[in-house]
């Protein structure tokens, strides 16, 4: 476990470059947001990400937030890997990432349409990067076309406040949360708003995901119920009815959280705890207790490649969490394990055809009698079985 400097790292995310001709990209970073103190201004940190000691360069690149008082709040990476978007108090700012000989930069974008937004409190691009979609502080809802910018949806009194946002695998709804215990599911297909999900007069739903394992689509909703119980509750995507619920972490939750391919759930406390859940069979598969003791999670990022998570809290920063969880097979692996079964086959066939019977050791070659040859000595052997000499009772009598 690492911390990155504890203080004033208010956001993070991972960003992962696609494969491209330039070798001296990175293919795996994480992006950070530092708030502004009395001596420095708001920075946005680039780190290297090292997947073979699960650390994070000590030397980062840092680049600062230009507009006064425009502190960064979180962010939404491009699928693509080549730009972002960061969530601040004032707004929200468009970042492209450019590399070159192993320097990065970071050029902002004027984009009127992103800056007088406001305070947005969950921000999310669709998995084909063709959408982007906001929540704000103020419960106003906006999707749009990416890149054009367009307006899909804008729905001003969407909640009473954001409280979280989730968009499917498939791109084609949204599902999102207030803070007065309701969620709203939207199909982004044609913009429009679907229903509400079904809840008792006790129950707050609070944090919400889609699964993104490609199976069945499933949608993953925290629950707290009067009284404190809470419930990590499952709702089939086919009907939007509940199929069932677990009590995971038996704590107040403060963020939910799906890795990329949708095999673990990370859920965070108030408190600083949080648990990993495997998805097929909904159990906790690692714990990680007072890891930012005391102090609210406010995010939990899983890594696109590696069993690792960055988890941020407001008190601790971003601490880097290496999980106890099975490792995935690498492909070199695989080749390895097929090559060694491929070997393995061979060297039996072998030892069988030397051990065989005659069945398998009948003559070949030159030592192989012709048929006509094998014709004859079949016949006399025959003969030899059917007829008996007479003579040989006579010479007895």
């Amino acid at each position: 476990m690492a911390t990155v400097e504890e203080t004033q790292v208010a956001c993070s995310a991972w960003i992962r470059r696609k494969e491209g001709k330039n070798n001296s990209d990175n293919k795996l970073l994480v992006v950070m947001g530092r708030s502004a103190t009395a001596i420095t201004p708001a920075l946005l940190e680039l780190y290297t990400f090292d997947p073979k000691t699960s650390s994070l360069s000590s030397d980062p690149w840092k680049f600062v937030i230009r507009e006064e008082g425009a502190n960064p709040t979180g962010f939404a990476v491009h699928p693509s890997g080549d730009e972002f978007v960061c969530a601040t108090t004032k707004g929200c700012k468009l970042y492209k990432l450019v590399c070159q000989e192993f320097v990065y930069q970071l050029i902002a974008k004027d984009e009127p349409r992103l800056e007088s937004v406001g305070h947005q409190k969950c921000l999310a691009f669709s998995t084909d990067g063709s959408k982007l979609a906001i929540g704000g502080e103020d419960g106003r809802l906006r999707v749009f076309h990416w890149p054009s910018q367009d307006i899909l949806i804008d729905e001003p009194k969407a909640h009473k406040s954001f409280k979280d946002m989730d968009i499917s695998l498939d791109s084609e709804f949204l599902v999102s949360t207030s803070i007065d215990g309701s969620a709203r599911l939207w199909k982004l297909t044609d913009g429009t708003p679907l229903m509400n999900l079904d809840r008792s007069a006790e129950e707050k739903i609070q944090c919400c995901r889609f699964s993104r394992d490609g199976m069945k689509p499933f949608l993953f909703c925290t629950v707290e119920k009067r009284g404190g119980d809470v419930l990590t509750v499952v709702w089939d995507m086919a009907t939007w009815k509940r199929l069932g619920f677990k009590r995971l972490l038996k704590k107040p939750i403060s963020v939910l959280s799906v890795s990329l391919d949708g095999k673990y759930l990370a859920l965070g406390s108030n408190d600083g705890d949080f648990c990993v859940v495997n998805v097929k069979k909904m159990e906790v598969a690692h714990w990680s207790r007072k890891v930012h003791l005391g102090a609210s999670l406010s995010a939990i990022h899983f890594c696109p490649t590696e069993r690792i998570v960055i988890s941020n809290s407001e008190k601790w920063g971003a601490v880097v969490t290496k999980l106890t969880v099975p490792g995935d097979w690498k492909v070199w692996q695989a080749m390895l394990v097929l090559l060694g079964l491929i070997f393995v086959s061979a060297l039996l066939m072998y030892v069988f055809y030397r051990n065989s019977d005659s069945f398998w050791n009948f003559p070949m070659g030159k030592d192989q009698l012709p048929v006509w040859k094998l014709h004859e000595y079949s016949h006399r052997q025959n003969s030899e079985s059917k007829f008996i000499d007479d003579s040989e009772f006579f010479d007895e009598l």
